[in-house]
């Protein structure tokens, strides 16, 4: 089955060599988006973590991922699975919290390692979702 490259101009750029969504059939698979604010005139090469702290970081990652699931065709209603990247066990709390404002009913399936990530960022969130 062959692959589609989804592009927008809502979308943030992708930070390095790779595609921010691919679309398999009716399956969206996008990369992960960390709490930068790549909007404007925004270098991905030199650009930092909003300010504001984790759950700043966080808001932004979900608009960032918000940009690509519509320029798709899809939703955040439309996630099954999301993997959000803490590079802080402690923040476990908050993203919780949050998550269950991003998705109040029928959440998809999560994952949530922790590890270490580029630039000091506190979360990054990848996803797949279907384009109905």
């Amino acid at each position: 089955m062959d692959h589609e490259v989804v592009d927008g101009p809502s979308m943030p750029p992708p930070m390095g060599h790779y595609s921010q969504a691919v679309r398999v059939g009716d399956l969206l698979f996008i990369a992960g988006q960390p709490g930068i604010d790549l909007s404007g005139s925004a270098d991905p090469n030199t650009a930092q973590a909003v300010p504001g702290g984790f759950e700043a970081e966080w808001r932004q990652a979900f608009q960032n991922l918000q940009a690509i699931l519509e320029a798709a065709g899809s939703g955040l209603e439309h996630v099954v699975k999301t993997t959000t990247f803490l590079t802080d066990l402690d923040n476990g709390g908050a993203a919780n919290r949050l998550y269950a404002e991003y998705f109040p009913i029928n959440p998809p399936a999560r994952s949530s390692p922790v590890v270490v990530l580029p630039r000091h960022l506190l979360i990054s969130v990848e996803a797949i979702a279907v384009v109905p």
